[in-house]
């Protein structure tokens, strides 16, 4: 008896124009032609397959659903940061980097780039420090650096660059008085921080060369990274050998299974909270005041009831998102959105799509501090949720408890620019007009 054969589904495969607005830096620049491409990419193709017509890149998965991003997410055994690049690279640019670290794919080799069992083991080190009872203790400190910040702020006059000259130093002084970066060093970590995250940016790259090829943004970033190191190096010896009341004590002389921690782990810690720490709260802080600023109604309401704040600080930082994506390797044969996924495939995690999912999200590009049920995944989930998440709610509400009590309205004053970034975005340049209350 003959065999009868049952087709198979055919894979949902993005078209070439799709695919490269998928990777390409300026397309998240170009921010709501994206939420539109991501929005009918959603509708015809939620797991869709990404191929490069030129094989720049191996091909992968990206995924454009809530809850398809959450359940991956969640699930560290089957989908892995590692060990494949955590973050986007080409082919090319993936063997450059595994030229430069002698074999590891990734730069820097942090929390988000390790799985299980030493994951847990390295984030328990500091994990309390981020905790709401020990932040307490912060409070009063953080609110007199945002009070300094708003001054800032009314120094420049009744124009200023939102961006430039509030969410960008606020959030990196906060994160490196917590660390115990002394103040005088804060311009050579953002300048770094600028470098690492937005090596695709030319305004932020510090290149005197435009139209960088990849392999020279990563030679940028590479760059970022060990200058990171060596400075990080000299403040890990200060401080085993004078150890103080700041995290950078507690990450220098930390052990995992009675042994010091590898310089390269040290190191990688060192960078994520350094850089991660501020960068992201910095563009979620901007996101906010674009969104107050478009929308008077809304600044006016939040002025008069401050019980909207937290609704302004989530919304911000969903509405935002400044992590993008992440990847994962499929670690075993499963199935996402009802697609067939085999060991070994990568997969993109957009939080971008997931956090603009009209199913879990009505309206989702309406900005609304009183949105209800707001889980968003702008800090992931799981294991690998973001470390740093209640210091950055706190950040935010502080600075903006302090905005509101001095500031009686703000509006546009310029076009608001973008980062052109796959990975960390957010607004670069943010001009608003501002009257004193």
């Amino acid at each position: 008896m003959a065999s009868i054969s049952v087709p198979t589904a055919p894979v949902p495969v993005a078209t070439p124009e799709d695919a490269f607005a998928v990777i390409n830096p300026k397309a998240y620049a170009a921010w709501d032609d994206q939420l539109d491409r991501f929005d009918r990419l959603r509708a015809d193709m939620p797991v869709a397959r990404i191929v490069s017509p030129e094989d720049i890149h191996e091909p992968f998965w990206l995924l454009t659903k809530f809850d398809d991003c959450m359940a991956v997410s969640k699930d560290n055994a089957t989908f892995l940061n590692a060990p494949r690049p955590s973050v986007f690279s080409t082919r090319e640019g993936e063997a450059l980097v595994c030229a430069i670290t002698g074999g590891n794919p990734n730069l820097v080799e942090s929390l988000v780039q390790i799985d299980a069992p030493k994951h847990p083991k390295l984030r328990r080190l500091t994990q309390d420090w981020f905790m709401p009872k020990n932040l307490m203790k912060l409070e009063g400190r953080i609110r007199e650096i945002a009070g300094h910040a708003i001054d800032r702020m009314f120094a420049a006059g009744p124009e200023v660059d939102f961006a430039r000259v509030v969410s960008a130093p606020y959030p990196l002084h906060v994160v490196m008085q917590i660390l115990g970066v002394p103040e005088e060093d804060e311009p050579r970590m953002l300048m770094l921080t600028q470098q690492m995250f937005g090596g695709q940016d030319e305004d932020l790259n510090q290149s005197p060369i435009k139209n960088l090829a990849p392999e020279q943004i990563i030679q940028i970033v590479a760059g970022a990274v060990k200058n990171f190191e060596d400075y990080f190096a000299g403040l890990a010896a200060q401080r085993r050998a004078n150890p103080a009341d700041d995290l950078a004590s507690v990450i220098a002389n930390a052990q995992i299974d009675g042994h010091p921690l590898e310089d390269r782990d040290t190191a990688g810690y060192y960078i994520i909270t350094a850089s991660a720490g501020h960068d992201t709260t910095s563009a979620s802080t901007a996101g906010a005041m674009l969104a107050l600023a478009q929308d008077p109604e809304q600044f006016a309401r939040v002025k008069a009831d401050r019980s909207l704040l937290s609704g302004i600080v989530e919304e911000a930082i969903r509405w935002t998102t400044p992590v993008q994506h992440f990847m994962r390797t499929a670690s075993a044969d499963t199935e996402i959105g009802g697609q067939t996924i085999a060991k070994g495939d990568y997969i993109m995690i957009n939080y971008v799509a997931a956090n603009h999912d009209p199913a879990r999200f009505p309206d989702p590009r309406r900005f609304d501090a009183g949105r209800a049920a707001n889980r968003h995944l702008a800090f992931g989930a799981g294991a690998h949720q973001c470390l740093g998440l209640h210091l950055a709610r706190m950040e935010m509400r502080i600075l903006f408890e302090t905005l509101l009590d001095r500031v009686d309205s703000i509006e546009l004053a310029g076009e608001p620019r973008r980062i052109q970034s796959v990975f960390v975005g957010g607004l670069k340049s943010l001009p608003l007009r501002w009257k004193a209350a």
